[in-house]
């Protein structure tokens, strides 16, 4: 999708419950926004806004759709709504949670909690180039993934796909603690009745077979995006694309040079994932995490981190904010709000 050309809407504008207080991410795909609910508690809204479908200018509220993108848009509008309500029932701690969901101005909205912390992106990027031949350490990114595949776990349970796993899509909280985010690609894995919006991926994080007109999906599609964020994690760059790495495979050499930095059993377990034939990868997240426990020896440092620690230790944090952060996380209160980025950044769909 294109970058998000429409307006959003006005600040203060009150919005079913929810008062919208200002734009706080947007793409191709939807606008999000940073609201309060009756009580005064913070939320992230989702609205569905696919800017290639759909034209809105400051002062309405209601997107313009063109006749010949009618069907599509409210086929895409069918699926946002259906996708809340899938999410709407997903209890985890690893999955970012929808509270309600709603139709006004034509269009669908999406209510999620508000989170504070960072992208898995940002921390990438943050990293990357400090430690020469790595970006993460290895107790870190087995940490990371050990909860993300929990949550994707319960998402594939719930005959859900993701479909965009990237690190831009994964949100860590202030207390180190992972969150899927952007199911705007994701789709019941066994609805085959009606239209089809074929799914949005992202260069380098996209299993091969998104690629395809009439592509096999299943849970293999996410472990290969998963095997290319676990990729990112270790050298601070996505993949070769899959699509590239079928005419010309240049991934060798660079998953070797990594056993230089990562013990063999953690670089074997991401190469599994990044198999072009999707019948050679992983079948289930369950089969991923029992390869990947087998890394994680008895006794190793990485049960004993806490993890406002990790988190610490990944990201950083300003001075006079570490000890604050990690007294909130005990304490079980909201932690303070984070500088600039916006620590909410439940971003819109980007791909």
């Amino acid at each position: 999708m294109g970058t998000q050309q429409n307006s959003p809407l006005p600040d203060g504008l009150v919005l079913n419950e929810y008062r919208i207080v200002r734009k706080i991410a947007s793409g191709g795909f939807s606008i999000v926004y940073l609201a309060e609910d009756g009580q005064g508690n913070r939320v992230a809204i989702k609205e569905y806004m696919p800017s290639t479908l759909v034209r809105r200018v400051a002062g309405e509220l209601a997107p313009r759709v063109l006749p010949e993108n009618l069907a599509v848009f409210r086929n895409g509008l069918k699926c946002f709504f259906e996708e809340g309500r899938t999410l709407a029932q997903i209890f985890h701690p690893n999955v970012v949670r929808v509270v309600n969901f709603f139709r006004a101005n034509d269009t669908v909205y999406m209510v999620m909690t508000f989170e504070q912390g960072r992208s898995l992106q940002e921390i990438v990027l943050k990293n990357r180039g400090k430690t020469p031949g790595m970006v993460l350490p290895e107790r870190h990114v087995l940490r990371l993934f050990t909860l993300v595949m929990n949550g994707l776990r319960e998402v594939h349970a719930n005959r859900l796909l993701h479909l965009d796993l990237k690190p831009a899509n994964i949100f860590v909280r202030l207390d180190g603690s992972p969150l899927l985010l952007d199911f705007g690609a994701a789709r019941k894995i066994l609805d085959s009745v009606g239209g089809k919006i074929f799914p949005m991926y992202t260069p380098g994080f996209a299993a091969p077979e998104l690629y395809r007109r009439q592509p096999q999906l299943g849970p293999w599609t996410d472990i290969y995006s998963l095997g290319a964020t676990m990729y990112a994690c270790m050298t601070g760059m996505p993949p070769q694309p899959s699509d590239q790495r079928e005419l010309d495979d240049r991934m060798a050499l660079n998953i070797e040079k990594l056993r230089s930095h990562y013990s063999h059993p953690l670089v074997d377990v991401m190469d599994w994932c990044l198999k072009l034939n999707s019948m050679e990868r992983p079948q289930s997240v369950f089969a991923l995490q029992r390869a990947l426990r087998n890394i994680v020896a008895p006794g190793d440092p990485l049960k004993t981190v806490t993890s406002g620690r990790w988190f610490d230790t990944l990201i950083g944090k300003l001075s006079g904010r570490r000890a604050e952060a990690r007294q909130v996380a005990r304490k079980g209160a909201a932690a303070p709000e984070a500088p600039a980025p916006e620590a909410a950044r439940i971003k819109a769909e980007t791909s």
